[in-house]
């Protein structure tokens, strides 16, 4: 899980701050990985600053199609009946790729002229995001460490009257992963289910919760082995939503494709199911779905993924190639016809 640096914390505490004293100021650019934060922390500015969707001083533009003129239009539009005009801007893309018209513009706004700017990434060498951070206040809503995250989860327990063991939440967080969106919704049906009850447990969690993590790791594995290449990639990109390192899952994938040349041999040496599934660690039941794939494929094809992917993986670790785009590569490889 990634480490967060004290930044987080100290513009949260900044942001929440403005808010309670209605010392709001002329921007905010809320970015980030963690899409729970930035949503949390975009509902509370609209808010504070009165941006109710029936209000007239209230405009919102969305996507990579958002105009700056159209922008700075509605930025210098006096306001109805109000000393504010508040415009949301979200996944434009302008922070990433840059916008010269909006970052000129930031350094000396409309008076009454309130921006929220909402962003996936950021490219902090770009102008329009040294102009916004001057203006007001910039905060990266990145994912959060694992002690943070954990406080969280029993934090949002406590709320609803529950009591969650470290042991549980832990759980809770190999279960269902580290995205707090998910976290939340998890939670949330957590504590339905414990209604009558003040402690919510580790089974409370088994019976609960989807295990989204490991279902879409085996369906993705699944999918690479039967060459069903669209499947595996749209998975795969499920499971990096899910925060799951892509270092982790191409080790899974070279244990697929280990798991499927050792049975591959056995199989051919007329060894029998129980003596398979003892030697290489799997339930008995599954020898026979390994023995099935594996003759899908000579010993050349998987000796060549398992090269590639150690390929991949030495790429990687000497700075060659990037984690995300090694998976992606070794997928395509081993989904070819």
């Amino acid at each position: 899980m990634a480490a967060k640096s004290s930044d987080f914390k100290v513009k949260q505490k900044q942001l929440n701050e403005d808010i309670t004293s209605g010392n709001l100021k002329q921007c905010y650019l809320v970015y980030g990985e963690e899409a729970y934060l930035r949503l949390q922390n975009r509902d509370k500015l609209v808010k504070a600053l009165g941006g109710d969707s029936a209000s007239m001083n209230f405009t919102r533009y969305e996507g990579d199609a958002c105009d700056p003129a159209a922008i700075i239009d509605m930025a210098e539009t006096m306001p109805f009946l109000s000393d504010k005009r508040v415009i949301l801007v979200e996944n434009s893309g302008f922070f990433k790729s840059g916008c010269p018209e909006l970052a000129d513009y930031l350094k000396e706004p409309a008076e009454a002229a309130y921006f929220i700017f909402v962003e996936k990434e950021v490219d902090r060498r770009k102008d329009i995001y040294k102009a916004a951070a001057k203006l007001g206040l910039d905060i990266n809503c990145d994912e959060q460490d694992e002690d943070t995250l954990k406080r969280w989860i029993a934090s949002k327990f406590r709320s609803e009257g529950k009591n969650i063991s470290s042991g549980a939440v832990a759980f809770l967080i190999d279960r269902v992963g580290t995205d707090m969106s998910n976290i939340s919704t998890e939670i949330e049906k957590l504590v339905c289910y414990c209604i009558d009850r003040d402690e919510v447990t580790s089974a409370d969690i088994e019976a609960v919760c989807a295990n989204w993590i490991t279902s879409r790791i085996f369906a993705m594995t699944d999918a690479i082995v039967e060459k069903n290449r669209k499947k595996a990639i749209d998975l795969y990109y499920d499971l990096l939503a899910l925060k799951e390192p892509p270092a982790k899952i191409l080790a899974l994938i070279t244990r697929q494709f280990n798991l499927m040349l050792q049975i591959k041999e056995m199989d051919d040496n007329r060894k029998d199911k129980g003596t398979i599934a003892s030697a290489v660690g799997l339930m008995p039941f599954l020898v026979g779905k390994y023995v099935n794939w594996a003759k899908n494929y000579s010993y050349q094809e998987l000796k060549d993924a398992l090269e590639l992917c150690a390929s991949n993986d030495e790429a990687v670790k000497t700075g060659k190639l990037d984690y995300v785009i090694s998976v992606e590569i070794v997928i395509i490889g081993c989904t070819g016809n």
